[in-house]
């Protein structure tokens, strides 16, 4: 979903300046623009008429964009070899029909408004485009809901993310910035390990093993750009075309499209109150032959509901007897409200065919693109080297600014902080469902995690429901999208942990005022 611009976002912050420096330098680079016009001299057509229609043609083309910056009559003259009255009569033809501009002491630019792209009254050298053959491709995924503008500022209610605004992001500057200043930082200018900074793999394997009881050395584990890639790359070397891979509904899309791009069948198994249904899921693996399990045991995404001790031992055993594998996605292990935070299916003494993906972003900022999977260190050797061909490394340096925060203790210090500043806008959340949608919607208070999984009691049709939300100023996902097939769920996931107490309130009223 569309989630509006916040300057707090990290992203703002670190790469800024490199973004003004690069324009700097574009625009530099545009005044001596080397010309690639195509002018004939000896033409019957005016080689002035020339130079227009061919710039005329850069802009169709996208090449010239407005506002870009043209090259002076001099210069372009000179490129050309022609004479500089010769530009200056196309440049002011140009500008009289509304293609260029002017600005005193600056120079000649592309207009801002370009004119109707219709045929220009003179004659014009046009070769028909209607025999081109294009080229065939294949459509992927179902696309994100488009963003919708409101006549009133936005209240979001996301799937489930982090509020940015409270991401160390000082603390991680400060670390990017003294990782520049080292006077070895030439050495992360060049290739690193396509399984990421060693440092941030040992930071993250001392994290699993002190606060998640799993075990894994760092040959074991790969960094990625998010949990997404994680999904992608795990489900590329994992699955064969034809292959059963059985996933949870409801159930995470982008996880479904992973599988469904590497070629396999999705079968879909039930969730309810205690996690997917495991006599269900063997009935099926006594039928049929099932390559892999993708599970979200510690808060299922979308219901937030934990998979209860015995339930995950009888789907260890299953894969064990079986050899299926588990893809286990533990994407907000660190936000968890109870006494004591169920431990990772990976961190069981029989979990052999767990792979294991995770993620920073969540934890820090969602525009810290920083996650990994961890499993049998054969099967990270083979998806490592499948991201050398789509993304030959990360980002070192942010993976060294990363991975001193956790050495130090900044990262589990904020976790710790936000996870109190997340259990009272729960508590918040909950006060309001309470007070206005107690007659109309059932709920679980979520044990974990940043959203809760909201139960009309009578038939909704959420997708009609985010439409008329959005004209209200308030932004919700249509749940028919967490659906395996797209069937109504009647039910909402409702993020609520970047709003503070008078938006949680505000978002509720105006949702209970909609339902019937």
């Amino acid at each position: 979903m569309s989630i509006p611009f916040d300057r707090t976002d990290f992203a703002y912050f670190w790469r800024i300046e490199i973004i003004q420096f690069l324009l700097k330098l574009m625009g530099q680079m545009l005044r001596p623009w080397k010309t690639i016009l195509n002018i004939e001299l000896g033409s019957h057509k005016a080689v002035f008429q020339q130079i227009a229609d061919g710039i005329i043609g850069e802009i169709r083309k996208g090449r010239l964009k407005p506002g870009m910056s043209l090259p002076g009559s001099r210069i372009l003259a000179a490129d050309i070899g022609v004479n500089r009255k010769t530009v200056v009569l196309a440049y002011e033809e140009l500008i009289a029909e509304g293609w260029l501009e002017t600005a005193y002491k600056k120079g000649t630019f592309v207009s801002e408004k370009l004119p109707k792209q219709k045929e220009r009254r003179r004659q014009r050298n046009e070769e028909s485009i209607s025999s081109v053959k294009n080229f065939s491709f294949t459509a992927f995924g179902s696309g994100m809901p488009a963003s919708v503008s409101a006549e009133v500022p936005l209240i979001v209610f996301n799937d489930g993310l982090p509020d940015v605004k409270l991401a160390p992001l000082d603390e991680l500057a400060r670390a990017y910035k003294r990782i520049f200043q080292q006077k070895a930082r030439w050495r992360m200018l060049g290739y690193a390990n396509e399984r990421g900074e060693e440092r941030l793999r040992t930071a993250i394997s001392t994290m699993l093993r002190m606060d998640r009881g799993v075990s894994f050395d760092i040959n074991q584990i790969c960094v990625t750009r998010g949990s997404q890639m994680a999904l992608y790359l795990s489900a590329q070397i994992l699955i064969k075309p034809g292959d059963i891979v059985v996933v949870e509904t409801p159930g995470f899309r982008p996880a479904f499209e992973a599988f469904e791009h590497a070629g396999a069948k999705l079968i879909p198994v039930e969730v309810d109150e205690q996690g997917i249904c495991i006599p269900e899921l063997e009935e099926l693996c006594r039928n049929k032959t099932v390559k892999a399990v993708y599970v979200t045991p510690h808060h299922q995404f979308p219901t937030t509901v934990s998979m209860k001790a015995d339930r995950r031992l009888r789907l260890l055993e299953l894969a064990n007897k079986y050899g299926f594998a588990i893809i286990e996605d533990d994407y907000d292990h660190d936000y968890h409200f109870g006494m004591r935070s169920l431990l990772p299916l990976a961190s069981y003494d029989n979990a052999q065919n767990v792979i294991y993906i995770s993620s920073l972003s969540k934890l820090i900022a969602p525009a810290v693109r920083v996650g990994y999977v961890a499993g049998p260190e054969r099967f990270i050797d083979a998806l490592a080297a499948l991201r050398m061909t789509i993304d030959r490394q990360g980002d070192p340096v942010m993976e060294n600014a990363v991975a001193e925060l956790m050495e130090e203790g900044t990262v589990n210090k904020h976790a710790k902080r936000a996870l109190g500043v997340y259990r009272e806008r729960r508590a918040s959340m909950s006060k309001h469902l309470d007070k206005y949608l107690k007659e109309k919607a059932d709920y679980h208070l979520p044990e974990g995690g940043l959203a809760f999984w909201l139960k009309f009691k009578t038939p909704v049709d959420t997708a009609a429901l985010s439409e008329s939300l959005l004209k209200h100023g308030v932004q919700v996902i249509s749940t028919e999208r967490f659906s395996f097939n797209g069937k109504a769920l009647n039910a909402l996931r409702l993020g609520y942990a970047d709003l503070d107490e008078e938006e949680l309130e505000r978002g509720i009223q105006i949702i209970a005022s909609l339902i019937p």
